[in-house]
């Protein structure tokens, strides 16, 4: 069995053990120590990783009591060796997990809700309730989480007797069969837990939910805390300063002017879809009547005007109707329309003629073209169907 020296100091940093196993795996060499700080993979979290002297540790799991170090060099056992954990990763996923901890504690206690579902990915937390929360009360879940790290709380993680356990309320998401150890923050939540937590709910720093959603006929919610959401916080102010200073507006004035820049686009998009059919009823009506097939090039018609022309040329000849909208370089969208020829019976002839791609009805196909203009105006000339 290895002592495991992460459930008597969270905040272990480094610590000496001896090597009693190291054996060869197909992804590196797993060792095994006398004791270690290295949390393995469980609860949600993710296992620790750093050195063990000179071998760099990626993985940690634990199997019957003994925990196993994934290292990408073996080690001679039998020597004392120090080691390391990265302490930043290991103390952001502290701060996340007693984050966690207190706002599923929160949401228990305000609303009933129980926690059945939990994610800690690298980057965000993931919480699944069993209860829809509108957003306004999950704002207040989240004021009564600050406020459980502004009181700066001890976090007790023990483990308790059979006899404790039997008086003792706890969260927890299955049956344990193992001995159960115990996360405890007074007044906010008491749950079962094998992984390391803060000692006190200050070293948290902040809770922040980002998101919200229905899932399963409950609520799935995004938040980060500590480190992770400060780092949010400033990547957030950097790109609203950025957005301020494009808008001349003030950082928390942007929603407003954003708002007006939408209505302005709005506004010109009307006006554009106006132009624009008026632009294709001027093109329609200087197109003279023909038994044949019409073709036209434009490059600023939307895919909607385009169609309109279309129809109006559909009127004025007995063969195709063809627009074509784009340029050489990127290729032509075309539309082709006619009354009286079966366009998807002969849309294979059509689009060699035109050394394009698309299909569609009887009365109108579709496509994209890579041929020349005027390659492209002299077959549909002499197109025949």
């Amino acid at each position: 069995m290895t002592e495991k020296l992460y459930y008597l100091d969270s905040h272990l940093q480094e610590f000496t053990a001896k090597v009693v196993d190291c054996e060869y795996d197909e992804r590196g060499f797993l060792i095994t120590l006398d004791k270690t700080a290295f949390f393995p993979e469980g609860g949600g979290q993710q296992p620790d990783t750093g050195y063990i002297g000179p071998a760099r540790v990626i993985d940690v799991q634990e199997k019957d009591g003994i925990i196993r170090h994934l290292c990408e060099e073996p080690l001679p056992m039998g020597i004392e060796i120090l080691c390391r954990i990265d302490w930043d990763v290991r103390f952001r996923r502290m701060q996340s997990h007693s984050g966690e901890h207190i706002v599923s504690g929160v949401a228990h206690r305000l609303y009933g809700c129980e926690n059945v579902g939990f994610h800690m990915g690298e980057d965000a937390i993931t919480i699944d309730l069993n209860i829809d929360l509108s957003w306004e009360q999950l704002k207040e879940v989240e004021r009564h989480a600050n406020l459980a790290i502004w009181s700066d709380l001890p976090v007790k993680a023990w483990l308790p007797s059979d006899e404790e356990l039997e008086h003792m309320y706890y969260r927890s998401k299955m049956e344990l069969k193992e001995r159960v150890r115990v996360v405890r923050i007074e007044g906010y939540d008491s749950c079962a837990c094998c992984a390391p937590h803060v000692n006190h709910t200050g070293e948290i720093g902040i809770i922040k939910l980002l998101d919200s959603q229905r899932h399963r006929g409950g609520t799935r919610i995004t938040m980060l805390c500590g480190q992770d959401a400060y780092w949010d916080y400033v990547r957030k102010q950097e790109s609203v300063t950025e957005i301020s200073q494009l808008l001349s507006a003030k950082r928390d004035e942007v929603a407003p002017a954003v708002q007006r820049i939408l209505k302005d686009q709005q506004a010109m998009r009307e006006k554009c879809d106006k132009l624009s059919m008026e632009l294709v009823r001027v093109k329609a009506e200087s197109v003279e009547k023909t038994d044949g097939n019409i073709c036209l090039f434009d490059s600023v018609l939307d895919e909607i005007a385009q169609r309109e022309l279309v129809n109006q040329l559909m009127e004025k000849c007995e063969g195709l109707a063809a627009v074509f909208c784009g340029n050489e370089e990127d290729g032509w969208r075309y539309i082709i329309g006619s009354k009286n020829i079966d366009l998807r019976a002969n849309s294979k002839a059509i689009n060699e003629a035109i050394e394009g791609r698309g299909g569609g009805s009887a009365q109108m196909i579709q496509g994209m073209s890579t041929g020349k203009k005027e390659a492209i105006e002299a077959s549909l000339k002499t197109l025949s169907l």
